[in-house]
């Protein structure tokens, strides 16, 4: 697919250099924002932190703390915050490691769960003074939420509500390319996508993403691109959007972290991250064999919404998933949803947005 947006980006310059595009597309201005600058566009105030892991990791987090305008109850009125993950494009930094060396890098969901996770949401409840958040979780956002909480008993305690959109807790029934990486030995792998950073974002894919999918005549190779992993709804995707979804989009992890996933895979399980030999997973987890993860052990009240056109969290996954659900208090299946819809989708407002926030002013009266 980058051959095709390669080659488009050189019919862009040379239909530049022979006069015949004269029509420029428009760049969206927040394709070249970061996160604060996105944020403020739109007329809201934000804030930036740094969060220290336990394993020193830092991690960029950012705050919207009211509406626009006045601090007081405008728009819906909640304080919200986003976290980052390590590794990706907002938190790149360590206290001792660099990013540039392979230690860094050693990492997947079993330490975003046990470490990221635990310290962004203490952090918020301490810089807040509020004893318990709502948890909105994407995809891996997901995955690492249903870790954590089952895991973390007193972290557990702290959430009202875990929003899980497209959960991912097994990829058994996986239709997403990525279900290659589990026919890769991970000696071959390595030496496909080395040992440090997977799918970083770039000069080049900026490019692409503000130059090349802005014009109209690529709108179709980019949206593409863009569902290569998870599907296809073009009929749902603002496509003079794209340009900024692209910019944005993928913001990185670690190899390590993809094979965690081609692992996953594979076993059908949610498993910790198997390290090759007995010895390193008796140095991690105190025993040979990775544990697996009991996700009926999470008793946070939780609401899900699935996609019937998902194939990164397939409906049979999710079916597998629901009767493990200890605390359900809500599910909704949304027929023509794929795996980016849920914040992509032009109708998500409707289809998810509307009832999670119903839900969350509910549990405030109660």
């Amino acid at each position: 697919m980058w051959q095709l947006l390669a080659a488009a980006c050189w019919m862009l310059l040379l239909g530049s250099i022979h006069g015949y595009h004269k029509k420029g597309g428009t760049t969206n201005p927040e394709a070249n924002m970061n996160i604060s600058q996105i944020i403020s566009y739109w007329g809201y105030p934000y804030e930036v932190y740094d969060v220290v892991t336990k394993d020193g990791y830092i991690l960029g987090i950012y705050r919207i703390p009211h509406g626009r305008g006045c601090p007081q109850r405008t728009d819906t009125g909640y304080d919200v915050w986003l976290g980052n993950s390590r590794g990706n494009t907002w938190s790149r930094k360590h206290l001792t490691l660099s990013p540039t060396s392979p230690e860094y890098w050693a990492f997947s969901l079993d330490e975003m769960a046990k470490y990221d996770l635990p310290a962004t949401i203490n952090f918020i409840l301490e810089k807040t003074g509020q004893e318990q958040l709502y948890y909105v979780g994407h995809s891996q956002g997901t995955t690492i939420a249903f870790i954590a909480f089952s895991t973390n008993p007193e972290l557990a305690k702290r959430i009202k509500i875990f929003f899980a959109l497209a959960p991912v807790v097994t990829v058994k029934y996986t239709k997403s390319p990525m279900k290659i990486l589990a026919t890769l030995s991970r000696r071959l792998a390595k030496m496909l996508f080395g040992d440090k950073m997977f799918s970083s974002h770039t000069l080049f894919k900026q490019y692409i993403a503000t130059k090349v999918c802005n014009q109209k005549l690529f709108h179709s190779i980019c949206s593409n691109f863009l569902f290569t992993l998870s599907g296809f709804d073009l009929k749902n995707l603002n496509m003079s959007r794209l340009d900024v979804y692209l910019s944005h989009n993928s913001a990185g992890t670690s190899v390590q972290n993809m094979l965690h996933w081609g692992q996953a895979v594979n076993s059908g399980q949610l498993q910790a991250f198997d390290w090759g030999n007995p010895d390193q997973n008796m140095m991690h987890f105190h025993q040979l064999t990775p544990p697996l993860y009991n996700v009926t052990k999470m008793e946070v009240p939780t609401a899900i919404w699935s996609g019937g056109q998902d194939i990164v969290a397939d409906p049979k996954d999710i079916e597998n998933l629901l009767p493990k659900i200890a605390n359900p208090i809500y599910y909704k299946l949304i027929p023509h949803y794929n795996h980016v819809d849920f914040y992509l989708g032009q109708d998500a407002p409707q289809e998810i947005y509307q009832d999670l926030i119903g839900l969350m002013e509910k549990c405030l009266q109660n």
